[in-house]
């Protein structure tokens, strides 16, 4: 499986290509940032975020992407920011018939750490590990995107049981109404011949 992380941010969004599957050493393809001037107009830098993906998209061929879910700061207009180059990163893969997995921060740092409350040194140190690299990448988005794409590849096979048993159950019991319907219909057709 190849994933694309995506570490949303208006100034700097990382971005990270993973190859491989779960329980086997995994490849690192490639790994930057798509960064926007901090004084450019709001929306020239929202399209220069999706010019950047849409490279990496076309250059990468990811079968997936897996982007940063927004969470709650303090900082409104981070928090903003953030959600808009989410948003947008969604909507290159969307526009691609690409599936696209949100994972929270504490899922990425308790996946590739172990803990929900590791701090970005530890992230990073972690993904030099993984995918047996030099040094960690630099700037952390980097770094933090490449852990959203191993979260990805390792949470996935499993996402997709648990998505595959819950549409199993609906199906059982939009099956069952309806086979109960029928027994009792053909159930009154006998007693009224």
């Amino acid at each position: 499986m190849r994933v694309l992380g995506v570490d949303p941010g208006l100034t700097r969004c990382g971005v990270g290509v993973v190859e491989g599957v779960a329980g086997r050493p995994l490849t690192l393809r490639a790994v930057g940032v798509v960064r926007t001037p901090a004084d450019a107009e709001l929306g020239q830098r929202l399209v220069a975020i999706e010019q950047g993906i849409e490279q990496w998209l076309d250059e990468h061929q990811p079968e997936s992407v897996a982007v940063e879910r927004v969470f709650s700061q303090h900082n409104v207009r981070t928090v903003m920011g953030t959600a808009q180059a989410s948003a947008v990163a969604m909507l290159c893969a969307a526009r691609r018939g690409i599936p696209v997995a949100l994972h929270t921060p504490s899922e990425v740092k308790a996946a590739v750490t172990g803990s929900g409350r590791a701090d970005k040194a530890q992230v990073g140190a972690m993904v030099t590990r993984l995918l047996r690299l030099d040094a960690p990448p630099k700037p952390a988005d980097a770094a933090d995107a490449l852990a959203l794409a191993i979260c990805h590849i390792w949470r996935a096979p499993a996402q997709n049981r648990l998505q595959q048993a819950v549409a199993q159950n609906r199906l059982q019991q939009a099956a069952t109404p309806r086979a109960s319907k029928q027994a009792s219909h053909h159930a009154s057709k006998g007693r009224t011949a």
